[in-house]
């Protein structure tokens, strides 16, 4: 079989995998502090009894846009925005912690404060807040309750959320939706990053996805055409092996 099957086989494989990766860009548009996933790939020369201008396309490190979304006002009391780096750490099953940009917090049924079902962690583990208690978060992160029926200046502290500052780069996204910390990064090995006390965020905000749906609907029709590019470029070479062998045979 001619070896340019198998090299737009290759290129048709990569934008497969593009509109993978950009489909589900497409799809979390609309959630808040999504990190759009950027495709990365490379031409590998073969080498052999080839020409030597037959290349394969191979998938590069995959990584995410670190550019900030577009920050709005909520009014809602346990909705955060999170500063540039900034991270929410929420528990893992494995006690280890995950991270993650999204700052819609909810109350659970036990009380806990979580983030898409992960408790998120303070200052020494779970936050756990008195039920129907209305909540403030504060700059830093601290967070305040009143009671039903308290005075508006009878307020007691539960916890501070735990922030971290991390770069996109140092971190992995995870099938669970969070990022973890790389293995290649400097934290290797940890199963939790340090909290960053000075990280302040933006209360009663949140930060939308840094997804552009216009690009991202350009993007996948550029890599529709171009699977389609490959998939005729296979067939015109299937068909010209065809009509070879049928030369021969007659020969």
């Amino acid at each position: 079989m001619d070896r340019a099957i198998y090299t737009a086989m290759g290129a048709a494989n990569a934008a497969l995998n593009r509109q993978s990766v950009t489909s589900n860009n497409l799809a979390n548009a609309t959630t808040p502090g999504f990190r759009a996933q950027l495709s990365a790939f490379r031409a590998v020369p073969v080498e052999g009894p080839s020409v030597a201008t037959r290349t394969l396309v191979t998938e590069s490190t995959p990584y995410h846009d670190d550019s900030m979304g577009a920050i709005n006002q909520t009014g809602r009391s346990l909705d955060v925005a999170l500063p540039q780096n900034g991270w929410l750490a929420v528990m893992m099953p494995d006690g280890s912690e995950g991270y993650t940009r999204a700052g819609n917090i909810e109350v659970d049924s036990e009380g806990l404060l979580t983030v898409r079902g992960r408790p998120v962690m303070g200052d020494g583990g779970a936050i756990n807040v008195p039920p129907q208690s209305e909540l403030t978060i504060a700059p830093d992160g601290t967070i305040t309750a009143r009671g039903p029926g308290d005075e508006p200046s009878t307020l007691a502290q539960v916890g501070r959320l735990k922030m971290v500052n991390a770069k996109i780069q140092d971190l992995e996204h995870g099938d669970d939706g969070l990022f973890h910390i790389s293995p290649g990064s400097a934290n290797a090995g940890q199963n939790v990053l340090a909290a960053d006390l000075n990280l302040q965020l933006i209360p009663g905000a949140l930060e939308s996805s840094n997804v552009s749906p216009v690009n991202a609907m350009v993007e996948m029709i550029a890599t529709a055409r171009g699977f389609d590019m490959n998939m005729k470029t296979i067939t015109t070479v299937d068909d010209n092996e065809k009509k070879a062998n049928q030369l021969l045979s007659l020969s």
